[in-house]
């Protein structure tokens, strides 16, 4: 790889924005594709499979062979509510390959006790969320029940890419939070990206069934969008 486009893809990892390499197979020439530009790009099909499988690897297309290299950042999961769903959530996502942020104000409930070895804060998400930053490659998800804490940080969250927004509740506590956001503002369409009730409806029950609801749910965003 030349010196300038190690330089570009370097540059775009720091900023965790998602590029590829193409390689002509049969020249050896490369070029440097961010995601952002992706869409207008020949090849946009096999660009936007292989950034939405993390896979790089041989495309035969109508010029010939290339091989595309896949720069994705690292998966984040951002939870407001360090309650019981999200201690039975976070073993799945860290095996998926996620990153892990809990934030919750309520000191009694973010001990590092309940939650050993990930990032921890127990402040309000509007101090401490913008620093996390939610890009198009992290989920956010809202679990308090508590529209003091989850309110703001679905705001934060309907505000940037994040390519999974969900939130806990019945289906009356997501219509009263719609409302909610509504008034400040939302449109229908940016309200819709937000998942509520939270999770693929598997019929499940207690804790662990619903975080594996959220962890399929996550997973079909993220890779069939």
């Amino acid at each position: 790889m030349k010196r300038e486009l190690l330089a570009r893809v370097n540059a775009a990892r720091a900023a965790r924005q998602p590029c590829a390499v193409v390689t002509d197979l049969a020249t050896g020439e490369e070029r440097f594709v961010p995601r952002a530009e992706a869409a207008n790009d020949p090849l946009a099909a096999i660009l936007d499979k292989a950034f939405r499988f993390d896979k790089s690897g041989v495309e035969q297309t109508e010029g010939g062979e290339v091989f595309v290299t896949v720069h994705n950042p690292p998966l984040r999961l951002v939870i407001t509510g360090a309650v019981l769903i999200a201690q039975a959530l976070i073993p799945m996502a860290r095996a998926a390959g996620y990153d892990i942020w809990v934030v919750d104000p309520r000191g009694a409930f973010a001990t590092g006790a309940r939650f050993p070895d990930i990032s921890l804060h127990a402040e309000w998400p509007d101090e401490i969320i913008p620093q996390i930053g939610l890009d198009q490659r992290t989920a956010f998800i809202a679990l308090t029940h508590d529209p003091k804490i989850d309110d703001p940080a679905l705001e934060l969250a309907l505000r940037s890419q994040a390519f999974y927004i969900g939130a806990l509740g019945s289906k009356k506590t997501q219509g009263s939070r719609l409302e909610r956001l509504k008034a400040k503002g939302f449109s229908d369409n940016e309200l819709s990206r937000i998942h509520g009730p939270i999770g693929l409806n598997i019929g499940a029950v207690g804790a662990s069934e619903i975080a594996i609801s959220i962890m399929a749910e996550m997973t079909k965003c993220l890779r069939l969008g």
